[in-house]
């Protein structure tokens, strides 16, 4: 009995299939496609892996595995703009796993890898911004140090209302002022639900 005709049709049968398997099939033809050189074709597999174990599986370290290993894949094809939508993933995923460095390391290369970009450089502020917002729940003062520093690297940034907002969520810590800083928070949560 022959079960799948061609190997890569396997990701539009893995509905129908127990989620393991599916899984194991999936990493299987992965590997068959690096070894036959198709490094953005098993990118997309690992992907599809990925997005298994996001939101089949619930296992959010091995689907930051896949995600890092995509981009790893992506970057080595010249895929840039994949290899960030990929890295974006395991910097949000580890941003919630309390990983705030790495977050802050994905968020801070993918910040100044598109703002050299004249159709991305717009979405540098909200790289920064996610990063700035690392450092702080890390430590107030290296939010300070990297708010500068994103300032210096990206001048737009300066302008805009995320580094306001970050430098009046700051502003009001270091004072200890709580209404300043509940009226900062409030606007955050606005801020992140008009954004998305």
């Amino acid at each position: 009995m022959h079960f799948v005709r061609q190997p890569s049709s396997i990701c539009s049968f893995r509905a129908s299939m127990t989620l393991p398997p599916a899984s194991w099939m999936l990493a299987m033809l992965t590997r068959r496609q690096t070894l036959k050189g198709r490094f953005t074709i098993a990118a997309k597999h690992h992907i599809t892996i990925a997005e298994i174990y996001e939101t089949e599986l619930v296992d959010i370290e091995k689907a930051i595995a896949h995600y890092e290993q995509s981009a790893d894949y992506y970057k080595g094809e010249e895929s840039n703009s994949s290899a960030n939508k990929c890295l974006l993933k395991v910097a949000a995923y580890a941003a919630q796993l309390e990983q705030y460095q790495k977050a802050i390391e994905i968020y801070e290369q993918v910040g100044a890898n598109t703002m050299d970009n004249p159709l991305l450089k717009y979405s540098a502020k909200d790289y920064f911004f996610k990063a700035a917002l690392c450092h702080f729940i890390v430590d107030e003062l290296n939010a300070k140090l990297a708010l500068e520093k994103y300032e210096e690297m990206f001048p737009a940034f300066t302008d805009s209302r995320e580094c306001k907002l970050l430098k009046k969520l700051l502003e009001a810590h270091e004072e200890q002022n709580s209404e300043a800083y509940t009226e900062a928070v409030i606007i955050l949560v606005f801020f992140f639900f008009s954004t998305r």
